[in-house]
């Protein structure tokens, strides 16, 4: 079978791929700046925290200086403090360095007119520790750190605040920024290249459809799937269902199949082997127990790779119903042909014997031709006490006998007016013995000729069927492949599909607890065993039946 192929498509205004970059890029872009700018603060509070620690060692510096103590503590009356303030603040760079007493009088400042005058903010190093925080001064914003200041007498005096201006810490930042902007950079760089990368993976994971072709493919899948009547079930190649539609899961007896293997779902047998591609051909008849099925498998591929299978399944009960029945009808007809150039002659001969005033023998030939028909009919009525079961195997007969097949019910056949398997048995002694006629018919003659040899016995707990022939037989080992469907030596006759009638025999058997079994060799003898209705082993039939179709539908 052709495999289906796909080809992969150009339409859109912009590629995937480029959309995908493009956003990506967009992505990373804003991510980058974002981190940029939150970069940008958390180092800006790093600095202050570096800065701020800078002007604790320089308030440390001095309020360890003896003059500033001691002039602190004893009174500045040479303006000693200001002058060693200064020395210090610019051998540190610091904006400024204030020494203040407890009574919060500055006694240096880098304004001049400020000294002498008192602050406005408490003395906070009471409590004998240093701190350190943004101060926003007459000098602007600057990292603050005030030191507590002892005099020489180890008394606290006052408190020692140093300042390092904001321009320095701005300053050593901006130093800082292109350093990270070269990172962030090169960070947005190679996202680029792998958002590339990932976009040309995506084309080739889609076949280089765009995102509009795809959207147009879903909306034509599911209108598809839900509109045919027909079965699709899709296949990948590790042989999980990726789809089913309602029709599909209808026919298999199947429920949640999708992301399961074909062996979860469905039992071994003809059906799973032409779902996973093991049977090929096409056309495949697959007989299930409510339907007969017609199974066609597409492998599929796109640019040589193989994507897995396509399987549609078509619901054909009905048609092969027809089919089997217009084929019965046909042999009938071909019969009652035969019967009536029979008849015929025998007219001919009746009307002889009248034209030539053999009036005697012309009432005796009618009267034996006449008893003849009815011979074969009172012969079945003694043993079979069903009418339709009767009609049935004197139709049979008359069919067989003009192909030159003799069909006899044994004297040890006994069945009554109205048997519980009634449906069934008509189903099971049709098909039994249209096949022994179809054997025995190109068998060549034997001595006793070709002969079929039908038993039908009812007991209180089952009911045997005995069909035997001496036709060619069954091959050695077929025994068991007979009963599947589709299985034939013969080939096709008429429109009916051969390869049925012995499946759909297996499986009414086994539905309803029976055996079917063959002899192997020349001369081929099916026997069925049905229980009767009640009986354990029809049960226990049932049972097997239940849980078989309640395990597809759990499935």
């Amino acid at each position: 079978m052709t495999p289906i192929r796909f080809r992969a498509g150009r339409g859109g205004r912009r590629r995937l791929s480029t959309r995908i970059l493009a956003n990506e890029l967009a992505i990373l872009a804003l991510t980058g700046l974002i981190g940029f700018v939150l970069f940008a603060f958390a180092q800006r509070a790093e600095l202050d925290r570096s800065y701020e620690q800078r002007a604790l060692a320089i308030a440390r510096i001095a309020v360890a200086d003896p003059q500033i103590r001691q002039a602190t503590e004893y009174g500045d009356r040479d303006h000693v403090v200001q002058s060693v303030a200064q020395r210090i603040g610019q051998a540190a760079h610091a904006s400024y360095v204030v020494v203040i007493d407890l009574h919060r009088i500055r006694h240096s400042h880098p304004m001049a007119a400020l000294i002498g005058k008192p602050v406005a903010e408490p003395i906070v190093v009471r409590d004998g520790h240093s701190h350190v925080g943004i101060d926003q001064g007459a000098l602007g914003r600057s990292a603050n750190a005030k030191a507590p200041l002892y005099g020489t007498s180890g008394a606290l005096v006052g408190e020692v605040s140093v300042g390092i201006p904001e321009r320095a810490v701005l300053s050593e930042l901006w130093s800082e920024l292109p350093t990270f902007g070269l990172y962030a950079a090169l960070a947005t760089a190679i996202g680029a290249a792998a958002a590339s990368l990932l976009a040309r993976r995506l084309k080739r994971t889609t076949f280089g459809l765009e995102l509009e072709e795809i959207a147009c493919l879903l909306q034509d899948r599911e209108a598809m799937l839900h509109g045919i009547r027909e079965g699709v079930v899709a296949v990948a190649p590790d042989g999980r269902v990726t789809v089913i539609n309602d029709e599909a899961r209808r026919l298999l007896g199947v429920g949640t199949a999708l992301g399961h293997r074909l062996d979860e779902v469905l039992p071994d047998g003809r059906l799973r082997r032409a779902l996973d591609g093991t049977l090929t051909g096409t056309d495949v008849s697959v007989l299930t127990d409510d339907h007969c099925l017609v199974v066609n498998r597409m492998p599929v591929s796109l640019q040589g790779r193989a994507l897995g299978a396509v399987v549609t399944v078509r619901d054909r009960t009905e048609l092969i119903g027809l089919l089997r029945e217009l084929d019965s009808v046909r042999g009938l007809t071909d019969a009652l042909r035969a019967q009536q150039h029979e008849f015929t002659n025998r007219m001919h001969t009746l009307a002889g014997l009248l034209d030539i005033g053999e009036h005697e023998s012309a009432y005796d030939y009618a009267i034996e031709t006449a008893r003849s028909g009815q011979a074969l009919t009172e012969a079945v009525r003694r043993h079979i006490g069903n009418p339709l079961m009767v009609g049935l195997i004197v139709a049979k007969t008359t069919v067989a006998a003009e192909r030159g097949v003799t069909i006899a019910l044994t004297d040890d056949s006994a069945l009554g007016d109205d048997p519980p398997h009634l449906r069934r048995l008509l189903t099971i002694v049709g098909n039994l013995l249209d096949n022994a006629v179809d054997a025995t018919a190109e068998a060549p003659p034997t001595g006793e000729g070709r002969r079929i040899l039908l038993t039908v016995t009812e007991a209180d707990d089952l009911v045997v069927v005995r069909v035997a022939d001496n036709g060619r037989g069954i091959a050695p080992g077929t025994a068991q492949s007979i009963f599947e469907d589709g299985w034939s030596t013969r080939p096709g006759r008429g429109t009916a599909r051969r390869g049925l009638g012995l499946a759909l025999v297996h499986r009414l058997v086994q539905r309803h607890g029976g055996t079917i079994t063959v002899s192997e060799g020349p001369g081929a003898v099916f026997t069925v065993v049905l229980p009767q209705p009640g009986t354990a082993a029809a049960r226990r039939g049932a049972l097997l039946t239940h849980a078989s179709s309640r395990g597809s539908e759990l499935g």
